[in-house]
């Protein structure tokens, strides 16, 4: 308690001092007030969750003394500049909170900043060679010889096949020297993704403003951040992170499964199940665990403890990932973990003796030279930084540090030399901590509540189509069931019902979210429908029409209730008996045998024929998008065991020739130079996709093979044309 009173007490004096106590009590109100609106709050971000009073203020939700976070890492005496409370809110209600300040405010007084999209070595070739009228096709082959986020300085060094063109061919020559005049130039505006000016008087005193180039009607600055910033004017991000919204998504499905309305502040961050799910590296969806890299380090890590999540986060990053293979060698004990002092092991015992964090490095700074938390901090930007004067007078006065308090001059110089990538490499903990915690909480729900996580992370994908086919992949690895939409089951979006993942009935093409709220409702309302005739008697809506009606039979929502080929067969009939139903509650008359079931239908259908099992998958993929209930592939798996799987063909395979067996799901037909046809389609089987060229002396063979949901053997050679694997098409044929 007593710790707790000291720091507390520095804290706010600092504060005082630095006269920033309404900039916190500003972030204060509007965090509160967003979580008082059920809006989720991210625990934290950045060097903000260092401070006990942003914890008590309920700003941060890390408790810093638990985690050794330091305070001057965020604020010290001596600063000028406003600290930066960055934070983040649930991606979809986030404007929400922007409304709340700019109405407490003024309009006039807060404002959405500009940013300024700048001209790259490529679109300044693309949009210079337009400009003095260069066929495109000239420009496109410039433009593609300078290798992806390189400038052209870069360029002329590294890419032999870039300077050689730009050393034989006068036009190009010509075209490149002109672009680089204008590489890095401003070449158009939006707004700033989370950046907000307030200020005190109305912005028009300090800040010219304009309407938003996103056509909302929306005002933002014309000055970009770091301008605002140089004007001393009060900065703040407001960021959107999905992944708040998937788990307040999963947590209301939860709560509608299991009635528990579970708190993701007081989950066990030791809970075995979860850290066993990281053991395992099943970390797809789990926020900044996913990549491929980091669930190869996890597996050779086998975490045991958050602080292990936390130390992943931090190292995973260029230049500090270098220390990853020793800091697992480390905790298992493979490599010695060794002190070159005493007094380092309270510090690094938690990283198995390495510093992975810029708070280490201040703590060692402090404790081993003497430095206060503020010149440790002048040496950790000096390293950084790399300014070799700021460097050597520190390199001194650390070393001076160390000799005060007894250590050896020999040893001092080698606990700087130690320092010293830590510092230039080491991440924020703070930052990592609540990075850490978000990701803990969305694998937490992932171990727990696997159903109800996952249609949380398929809603918060739905807009794109190749993610959501990766995630209903992980669902089949997890032996997760995925289901068409269903009639009296189906939300809106995914949910989670009793025999495992349905579609929403607004993933239907075709069907308006207005029709989906009626139905939805009048079910909620009065119970689940009994048959398709009485769905028409209750949903009475002019957007329930041919084409709707049509659209929810062929991907099977009323499977449930009637056949589907029946109702197709009837469609007609079905359309009049809800029109008649219309008429007759607009008539307010009153069947004599409304009462008595055996007389009160008048709908009778005809007896159809069923529908082929690939005829109603096919239904499925226009209407959803994929291939729900079953694949064409399946009838087929026989004749392709001796093909590669899509999944599996890897860089290690370019240049090879492969044969694969896929559907064709996409066709995009270009004309060559040459003015042929050729063709580039998407193929896809029961493990992954890859697009596919078939260039004009392959089509020439037998066009007519290519249509999609044609089901096709196709050997090819592997390429990795823009740095992604494709087949170059030789040899098809139908399956």
């Amino acid at each position: 308690m007593q710790k707790i009173h000291v720091r507390l007490g520095y804290e706010l004096d600092v504060i005082n001092q630095t006269g920033f106590a309404s900039y916190f009590l500003i972030v204060q109100d509007f965090v509160n007030w967003a979580k008082d609106q059920g809006i989720v709050v991210g625990p934290g971000r950045g060097s903000a969750a260092g401070s006990i009073v942003s914890y008590l203020l309920n700003i941060t939700n890390i408790d810093p003394l638990k985690y050794d976070l330091i305070f001057e890492r965020f604020l010290q005496k001596d600063r000028n500049e406003l600290p930066d409370i960055d934070i983040d809110f649930a991606d979809v209600r986030r404007d929400e909170v922007l409304e709340y300040v700019t109405n407490k405010y003024g309009r006039e007084n807060v404002a959405q900043i500009i940013t300024f999209g700048t001209m790259a070595a490529r679109a300044a070739i693309r949009d210079v060679g337009r400009a003095l009228d260069y066929p495109y096709e000239f420009c496109d082959k410039v433009a593609k010889t300078i290798p992806m986020m390189m400038n052209f300085d870069q360029a002329l060094k590294e890419s032999q096949e870039f300077a050689e063109l730009y050393k034989n061919d006068a036009e190009a020559r010509r075209l490149i020297d002109t672009a680089k005049k204008l590489e890095g130039v401003a070449r158009h505006a939006s707004t700033h993704a989370c950046g907000v000016v307030i200020t005190k008087e109305p912005l028009t005193n300090s800040v010219p403003l304009q309407l938003s180039t996103q056509g909302n009607n929306s005002i933002v600055s014309q000055y970009e951040m770091h301008a605002i910033e140089d004007l001393g004017l009060l900065k703040m991000d407001f960021l959107g992170l999905k992944n708040l919204t998937i788990i307040e998504n999963a947590r209301k499905q939860i709560k509608k499964t299991y009635g528990e309305d579970l708190d993701m502040q007081k989950i066990p961050l030791d809970d075995e199940k979860t850290l066993e799910l990281f053991r395992r590296a099943d970390t797809v969806g789990i926020f900044q665990l996913e990549s491929q890299g980091m669930r190869r380090y996890l597996k050779e890590l086998r975490p045991t403890a958050f602080e292990d999540i936390i130390a992943m986060i931090a190292l995973y990053r260029p230049g500090p990932m270098e220390f990853i293979p020793d800091f697992i060698n480390r905790k298992h004990g493979r490599t010695e973990i060794s002190y070159l002092h005493p007094d380092l092991k309270p510090i690094l015992k938690s990283t198995y003796g390495i510093a992975v964090y810029q708070e280490q490095v201040l703590q060692i700074a402090r404790d081993l030279a003497g430095f206060s938390y503020a010149e440790a901090d002048v040496l950790r930007k000096a390293i950084g930084k790399k300014i070799k004067e700021l460097l050597d007078e520190q390199h001194e006065k650390f070393v001076k540090g160390m000799m005060e308090k007894g250590i050896q001059k020999a040893t001092a110089e080698q606990l700087f030399h130690f320092v010293e990538p830590f510092a230039r490499y080491g991440f924020n903990k703070a930052h990592s901590t609540c990075y850490a915690t978000v990701g803990f909480q969305t694998a937490y729900l992932k171990a727990h509540y696997p159903s109800e996580f996952m249609a949380a992370l398929l809603n918060a994908e739905q807009k794109n189509i190749d993610r959501i086919s990766f995630l209903m992949d992980e669902c089949k690895k997890m032996k997760l069931k995925i289901f068409p939409p269903d009639i009296n089951e189906s939300d809106q979006q995914f949910s989670v019902s009793s025999k495992g993942i349905r579609f929403g009935l607004a993933a239907v093409k075709n069907v308006g979210g207005h029709i989906v709220e009626e139905i939805i409702q009048e079910r909620d309302k009065h119970g689940a429908y009994e048959s398709i005739e009485n769905l028409l008697e209750r949903v009475q809506d002019k957007d329930l029409n041919k084409k709707s009606l049509e659209s929810l039979i062929k991907c099977g929502a009323f499977d449930s209730v009637e056949d589907r080929s029946k109702l197709l067969f009837n469609i007609d009939t079905l359309l009049k008996y809800s029109k008649d139903q219309k008429s007759l509650k607009n008539s307010a008359q009153i069947s004599l045998f409304a009462d008595n079931p055996a007389f009160a239908s008048s709908l009778r259908l005809a007896d159809a024929e069923p529908i082929p099992t690939r005829q109603a998958i096919a239904w499925e993929k226009e209407l959803l998008g994929f291939y729900v209930s079953s694949h064409p592939l399946e009838e087929y798996k026989d004749s392709t065991k001796s093909l590669i799987k899509i999944k599996n063909l890897k860089a290690k395979d370019v240049g090879k020739m492969v044969s694969i067996g896929g559907v064709i799901c996409g066709i995009q037909k270009i004309v060559t130079k040459a003015g042929q046809p050729m063709l580039f389609i998407g193929i896809e089987d029961l493990t992954s996709k890859i697009e596919g060229l078939v260039f004009p002396s392959t089509l020439e063979k037998n066009p007519a093979i290519f249509i999609e949901g044609a089901i096709l053997r196709i050997k090819g050679r592997i390429s990795d044309k823009d740095g992604e694997l494709k087949i170059l098409c030789e040899e098809i044929k139908e399956l």
